[in-house]
Protein backbone atom coordinates (compact mmCIF):
# COMPACT_ATOMS: atom_id res chain seq x y z
CA UNK A 1 0.00 0.00 0.00
CA UNK A 2 1.14 3.53 -0.64
CA UNK A 3 2.00 5.62 2.41
CA UNK A 4 1.09 9.27 2.02
CA UNK A 5 1.45 10.40 5.63
CA UNK A 6 4.25 12.62 6.92
CA UNK A 7 6.74 11.09 9.37
CA UNK A 8 9.08 13.89 10.43
CA UNK A 9 9.99 11.84 13.49
CA UNK A 10 10.85 8.16 13.44
CA UNK A 11 7.70 6.10 13.72
CA UNK A 12 7.40 2.55 15.05
CA UNK A 13 10.49 0.37 14.63
CA UNK A 14 10.07 -1.92 11.62
CA UNK A 15 11.70 -5.29 11.16
CA UNK A 16 13.12 -4.43 7.74
CA UNK A 17 13.48 -1.34 5.59
CA UNK A 18 13.92 -2.16 1.90
CA UNK A 19 15.44 0.69 -0.10
CA UNK A 20 14.37 0.27 -3.71
CA UNK A 21 11.02 -0.93 -5.03
CA UNK A 22 11.99 -2.86 -8.15
CA UNK A 23 11.75 -6.59 -8.78
CA UNK A 24 14.34 -7.45 -6.12
CA UNK A 25 12.87 -5.17 -3.46
CA UNK A 26 9.24 -6.16 -4.01
CA UNK A 27 10.11 -9.86 -4.14
CA UNK A 28 11.94 -9.54 -0.83
CA UNK A 29 9.06 -7.57 0.69
CA UNK A 30 6.59 -10.26 -0.38
CA UNK A 31 8.58 -13.07 1.23
CA UNK A 32 9.28 -11.10 4.40
CA UNK A 33 5.63 -10.09 4.67
CA UNK A 34 4.61 -13.72 4.34
CA UNK A 35 7.12 -14.46 7.12
CA UNK A 36 5.11 -12.14 9.39
CA UNK A 37 7.75 -9.43 9.37
CA UNK A 38 6.90 -5.73 9.33
CA UNK A 39 8.41 -4.12 6.26
CA UNK A 40 8.68 -0.66 4.73
CA UNK A 41 9.72 -0.33 1.09
CA UNK A 42 11.14 3.06 0.10
CA UNK A 43 10.93 3.67 -3.63
CA UNK A 44 12.07 6.73 -5.61
CA UNK A 45 9.97 5.70 -8.62
CA UNK A 46 12.90 5.69 -11.08
CA UNK A 47 13.39 2.08 -12.22
CA UNK A 48 16.39 1.53 -14.46
CA UNK A 49 14.29 -0.19 -17.13
CA UNK A 50 11.54 2.44 -17.25
CA UNK A 51 12.40 3.53 -20.84
CA UNK A 52 11.98 -0.04 -22.16
CA UNK A 53 8.77 -1.13 -23.82
CA UNK A 54 8.68 -4.43 -21.98
CA UNK A 55 10.37 -6.84 -19.58
CA UNK A 56 11.55 -10.00 -21.32
CA UNK A 57 12.68 -13.42 -20.15
CA UNK A 58 10.42 -13.21 -17.07
CA UNK A 59 8.35 -16.39 -17.10
CA UNK A 60 4.57 -15.66 -17.26
CA UNK A 61 5.30 -11.92 -17.60
CA UNK A 62 7.22 -11.77 -20.90
CA UNK A 63 6.59 -8.44 -22.60
CA UNK A 64 4.84 -6.74 -19.69
CA UNK A 65 5.78 -3.08 -19.33
CA UNK A 66 8.27 -2.42 -16.50
CA UNK A 67 5.87 -0.08 -14.68
CA UNK A 68 2.99 -2.56 -14.95
CA UNK A 69 5.17 -5.29 -13.48
CA UNK A 70 5.90 -3.07 -10.48
CA UNK A 71 2.21 -2.17 -10.13
CA UNK A 72 1.33 -5.85 -10.00
CA UNK A 73 4.16 -6.47 -7.54
CA UNK A 74 2.89 -3.78 -5.19
CA UNK A 75 -0.63 -5.19 -5.40
CA UNK A 76 0.70 -8.58 -4.26
CA UNK A 77 1.87 -6.96 -1.01
CA UNK A 78 -1.60 -5.81 0.09
CA UNK A 79 -2.44 -8.75 2.42
CA UNK A 80 0.75 -8.37 4.43
CA UNK A 81 2.34 -5.98 6.93
CA UNK A 82 4.17 -4.17 4.15
CA UNK A 83 3.89 -0.52 3.20
CA UNK A 84 5.46 1.37 0.33
CA UNK A 85 6.74 4.89 0.95
CA UNK A 86 7.52 6.99 -2.10
CA UNK A 87 10.70 8.99 -1.73
CA UNK A 88 14.50 9.02 -1.96
CA UNK A 89 16.86 8.10 0.85
CA UNK A 90 19.25 10.83 1.97
CA UNK A 91 21.22 8.82 4.49
CA UNK A 92 21.35 5.86 6.87
CA UNK A 93 22.90 5.65 10.33
CA UNK A 94 23.36 2.88 12.84
CA UNK A 95 21.50 3.22 16.14
CA UNK A 96 20.94 1.02 19.18
CA UNK A 97 18.99 -1.99 18.03
CA UNK A 98 19.09 -1.20 14.32
CA UNK A 99 19.23 1.61 11.80
CA UNK A 100 17.75 5.03 11.17
CA UNK A 101 16.98 5.93 7.55
CA UNK A 102 16.39 9.55 6.55
CA UNK A 103 14.43 10.56 3.45
CA UNK A 104 15.02 13.64 1.33
CA UNK A 105 11.69 15.05 2.47
CA UNK A 106 12.70 14.94 6.13
CA UNK A 107 10.94 11.74 7.15
CA UNK A 108 12.84 9.33 9.41
CA UNK A 109 12.23 5.59 9.56
CA UNK A 110 13.77 2.95 11.80
CA UNK A 111 14.29 -0.81 11.41
CA UNK A 112 16.44 -3.61 12.74
CA UNK A 113 17.65 -4.61 9.26
CA UNK A 114 18.18 -2.90 5.89
CA UNK A 115 18.00 -4.42 2.42
CA UNK A 116 19.37 -2.31 -0.46
CA UNK A 117 17.78 -3.04 -3.84
CA UNK A 118 18.26 0.31 -5.57
CA UNK A 119 19.80 -1.15 -8.72
CA UNK A 120 22.17 0.61 -11.08
CA UNK A 121 22.32 3.84 -13.03
CA UNK A 122 23.56 3.68 -16.62
CA UNK A 123 26.19 6.17 -17.76
CA UNK A 124 26.16 6.33 -21.57
CA UNK A 125 28.90 7.62 -23.86
CA UNK A 126 28.59 11.34 -24.49
CA UNK A 127 27.08 11.05 -27.96
CA UNK A 128 24.41 13.47 -29.13
CA UNK A 129 21.04 11.77 -29.59
CA UNK A 130 22.03 8.51 -27.89
CA UNK A 131 20.30 8.86 -24.54
CA UNK A 132 17.00 9.81 -26.18
CA UNK A 133 16.82 6.37 -27.82
CA UNK A 134 18.06 4.42 -24.77
CA UNK A 135 15.73 1.55 -23.91
CA UNK A 136 13.95 1.86 -27.24
CA UNK A 137 16.11 1.01 -30.27
CA UNK A 138 19.36 1.52 -28.34
CA UNK A 139 19.84 -1.65 -26.29
CA UNK A 140 22.61 -3.23 -24.23
CA UNK A 141 21.46 -6.82 -23.63
CA UNK A 142 20.54 -9.19 -26.49
CA UNK A 143 18.77 -11.55 -24.10
CA UNK A 144 16.51 -8.70 -22.99
CA UNK A 145 15.93 -6.93 -26.31
CA UNK A 146 17.62 -8.86 -29.12
CA UNK A 147 14.38 -10.46 -30.31
CA UNK A 148 12.79 -7.05 -30.83
CA UNK A 149 15.59 -5.87 -33.15
CA UNK A 150 16.34 -9.16 -34.87
CA UNK A 151 17.32 -9.06 -38.56
CA UNK A 152 17.72 -5.28 -38.45
CA UNK A 153 20.90 -3.41 -39.34
CA UNK A 154 22.45 -3.19 -35.87
CA UNK A 155 25.30 -0.86 -35.01
CA UNK A 156 27.52 -1.72 -32.04
CA UNK A 157 28.99 1.39 -30.40
CA UNK A 158 32.42 0.58 -29.03
CA UNK A 159 32.93 2.03 -25.56
CA UNK A 160 35.34 -0.42 -23.96
CA UNK A 161 37.10 -3.76 -24.08
CA UNK A 162 33.84 -5.71 -24.53
CA UNK A 163 32.97 -4.13 -27.90
CA UNK A 164 34.10 -7.09 -30.01
CA UNK A 165 32.33 -9.54 -27.72
CA UNK A 166 29.14 -7.50 -27.99
CA UNK A 167 29.34 -7.41 -31.78
CA UNK A 168 29.87 -11.17 -31.99
CA UNK A 169 27.04 -11.77 -29.54
CA UNK A 170 24.49 -9.63 -31.39
CA UNK A 171 25.46 -11.39 -34.64
CA UNK A 172 23.21 -14.23 -33.43
CA UNK A 173 20.19 -11.93 -33.76
CA UNK A 174 21.06 -10.29 -37.08
CA UNK A 175 23.30 -10.95 -40.10
CA UNK A 176 23.91 -7.21 -40.50
CA UNK A 177 26.22 -5.98 -37.76
CA UNK A 178 28.49 -2.94 -37.89
CA UNK A 179 31.06 -2.41 -35.16
CA UNK A 180 31.75 1.31 -34.69
CA UNK A 181 35.07 1.25 -32.83
CA UNK A 182 34.51 4.76 -31.41
CA UNK A 183 36.51 4.74 -28.12
CA UNK A 184 37.05 0.96 -27.96
CA UNK A 185 40.54 -0.54 -28.29
CA UNK A 186 41.72 -1.73 -31.68
CA UNK A 187 40.74 -5.42 -32.09
CA UNK A 188 43.51 -7.99 -31.90
CA UNK A 189 44.44 -10.12 -34.91
CA UNK A 190 42.39 -12.99 -33.52
CA UNK A 191 39.40 -10.72 -32.98
CA UNK A 192 39.71 -9.31 -36.49
CA UNK A 193 39.63 -12.84 -37.84
CA UNK A 194 36.55 -13.65 -35.76
CA UNK A 195 34.73 -10.52 -36.90
CA UNK A 196 35.57 -11.24 -40.53
CA UNK A 197 34.39 -14.83 -40.20
CA UNK A 198 31.00 -13.59 -39.00
CA UNK A 199 30.72 -10.92 -41.69
CA UNK A 200 30.83 -8.02 -39.24
CA UNK A 201 31.82 -4.65 -40.70
CA UNK A 202 34.29 -2.49 -38.76
CA UNK A 203 34.09 1.31 -38.91
CA UNK A 204 36.83 3.37 -37.29
CA UNK A 205 36.37 6.90 -36.00
CA UNK A 206 34.64 8.71 -33.14
CA UNK A 207 30.85 8.95 -33.23
CA UNK A 208 29.53 12.51 -33.09
CA UNK A 209 25.78 11.92 -33.03
CA UNK A 210 22.93 9.49 -33.53
CA UNK A 211 20.16 10.50 -35.90
CA UNK A 212 16.53 9.41 -35.66
CA UNK A 213 13.68 9.76 -38.17
CA UNK A 214 10.01 9.16 -37.33
CA UNK A 215 10.92 8.14 -33.76
CA UNK A 216 13.41 5.50 -34.89
CA UNK A 217 17.20 5.37 -35.14
CA UNK A 218 18.24 6.02 -38.73
CA UNK A 219 21.99 6.62 -38.87
CA UNK A 220 25.26 7.18 -37.02
CA UNK A 221 27.33 10.24 -37.90
CA UNK A 222 31.06 10.25 -37.26
CA UNK A 223 33.16 13.25 -36.28
CA UNK A 224 34.50 13.43 -39.84
CA UNK A 225 30.95 13.97 -41.12
CA UNK A 226 30.45 10.55 -42.70
CA UNK A 227 27.11 8.87 -42.05
CA UNK A 228 26.26 5.19 -41.73
CA UNK A 229 22.65 3.91 -41.84
CA UNK A 230 21.46 1.69 -38.99
CA UNK A 231 18.09 0.55 -37.66
CA UNK A 232 19.13 -0.18 -34.09
CA UNK A 233 22.12 0.33 -31.83
CA UNK A 234 23.70 -1.41 -28.88
CA UNK A 235 26.16 0.03 -26.42
CA UNK A 236 27.79 -1.12 -23.19
CA UNK A 237 26.96 1.50 -20.57
CA UNK A 238 29.06 2.17 -17.49
CA UNK A 239 26.91 1.06 -14.55
CA UNK A 240 27.00 2.72 -11.15
CA UNK A 241 25.40 1.43 -7.95
CA UNK A 242 22.76 3.75 -6.52
CA UNK A 243 24.18 3.68 -3.02
CA UNK A 244 25.65 7.06 -2.10
CA UNK A 245 23.35 7.22 0.93
CA UNK A 246 25.23 4.33 2.59
CA UNK A 247 28.43 6.31 3.16
CA UNK A 248 27.74 7.04 6.83
CA UNK A 249 27.55 3.29 7.43
CA UNK A 250 31.00 2.86 5.91
CA UNK A 251 29.56 0.98 2.94
CA UNK A 252 30.70 2.28 -0.44
CA UNK A 253 30.53 0.78 -3.94
CA UNK A 254 33.65 -0.91 -5.24
CA UNK A 255 34.99 -0.33 -8.77
CA UNK A 256 35.23 -2.97 -11.47
CA UNK A 257 35.96 -2.76 -15.22
CA UNK A 258 32.31 -1.90 -15.97
CA UNK A 259 31.50 0.58 -13.20
CA UNK A 260 30.80 0.23 -9.49
CA UNK A 261 28.69 -2.18 -7.42
CA UNK A 262 28.11 -3.02 -3.77
CA UNK A 263 29.88 -6.12 -2.57
CA UNK A 264 27.90 -8.84 -0.78
CA UNK A 265 28.07 -12.55 -0.15
CA UNK A 266 25.95 -15.10 -2.03
CA UNK A 267 22.93 -14.41 0.19
CA UNK A 268 23.29 -10.63 -0.03
CA UNK A 269 24.98 -9.80 3.28
CA UNK A 270 27.33 -6.81 2.96
CA UNK A 271 30.39 -5.96 5.04
CA UNK A 272 28.09 -4.04 7.42
CA UNK A 273 26.23 -6.40 9.78
CA UNK A 274 22.50 -5.98 9.41
CA UNK A 275 22.70 -4.58 5.88
CA UNK A 276 21.95 -6.75 2.86
CA UNK A 277 21.95 -5.97 -0.87
CA UNK A 278 20.26 -7.77 -3.75
CA UNK A 279 19.69 -7.43 -7.48
CA UNK A 280 21.67 -5.28 -9.91
CA UNK A 281 23.11 -3.08 -7.16
CA UNK A 282 25.37 -5.99 -6.20
CA UNK A 283 25.40 -8.05 -9.42
CA UNK A 284 25.25 -6.18 -12.73
CA UNK A 285 24.63 -9.37 -14.73
CA UNK A 286 21.26 -10.35 -13.30
CA UNK A 287 18.09 -9.98 -15.35
CA UNK A 288 14.78 -8.83 -13.89
CA UNK A 289 13.78 -12.41 -13.14
CA UNK A 290 17.12 -13.16 -11.50
CA UNK A 291 16.89 -9.94 -9.50
CA UNK A 292 13.53 -11.05 -8.13
CA UNK A 293 15.07 -14.35 -7.06
CA UNK A 294 18.03 -12.55 -5.47
CA UNK A 295 15.58 -10.45 -3.48
CA UNK A 296 13.82 -13.60 -2.28
CA UNK A 297 17.15 -15.17 -1.29
CA UNK A 298 18.10 -12.09 0.71
CA UNK A 299 14.69 -12.09 2.41
CA UNK A 300 15.23 -15.67 3.58
CA UNK A 301 18.70 -14.78 4.89
CA UNK A 302 17.35 -11.74 6.74
CA UNK A 303 14.52 -13.72 8.30
CA UNK A 304 16.92 -16.46 9.42
CA UNK A 305 19.25 -13.84 10.91
CA UNK A 306 16.36 -12.33 12.84
CA UNK A 307 15.21 -15.76 13.99
CA UNK A 308 18.71 -16.51 15.31
CA UNK A 309 18.72 -13.26 17.29
CA UNK A 310 15.23 -13.90 18.63
CA UNK A 311 16.21 -17.42 19.67
CA UNK A 312 19.28 -16.13 21.48
CA UNK A 313 17.15 -13.60 23.34
CA UNK A 314 14.54 -16.24 24.20
CA UNK A 315 17.16 -18.62 25.58
CA UNK A 316 18.68 -15.84 27.67
CA UNK A 317 15.26 -14.90 29.03
CA UNK A 318 14.48 -18.56 29.76
CA UNK A 319 17.72 -18.99 31.70
CA UNK A 320 17.11 -15.77 33.63
CA UNK A 321 13.62 -16.93 34.59
CA UNK A 322 14.96 -20.30 35.69
CA UNK A 323 17.71 -18.68 37.76
CA UNK A 324 15.16 -16.47 39.47
CA UNK A 325 13.04 -19.51 40.34
CA UNK A 326 10.10 -18.40 38.21
CA UNK A 327 8.42 -20.64 35.63
CA UNK A 328 9.70 -19.98 32.13
CA UNK A 329 7.35 -19.06 29.34
CA UNK A 330 7.57 -19.92 25.68
CA UNK A 331 5.41 -17.95 23.29
CA UNK A 332 3.31 -16.75 26.23
CA UNK A 333 2.42 -20.26 27.50
CA UNK A 334 3.79 -21.46 30.88
CA UNK A 335 6.14 -24.46 30.67
CA UNK A 336 6.27 -27.21 33.28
Amino acid sequence: MKDTATHQKADIMQDVIIIGGGAAGLSAALLLGRSRRSVTVIDAGQPRNAPAHGVHGFLTRDGVSPLELLRQGRADLAPYDVRVVEGSVAGAQRMDGGFRVSLDGGDVLEATRILVTTGLADELPDIEGLSERWGKDVAHCPYCHGWEIQNQAIGVIGSGAMAVHQALLFRQWSPTITLFLNSAPQPSDVELQQLAARGITIVEGIIARVHAVDDAVSSVELADGTSHPVQALTVQSRVMARAAFLGELGLVPVPNPFGEILESDEMGLTAVPGVWAAGNVTDMKVTVLAAAQAGANAAVAINMDMMAQELEQAVAAHEAEAAAGRPAEVLGAPVG
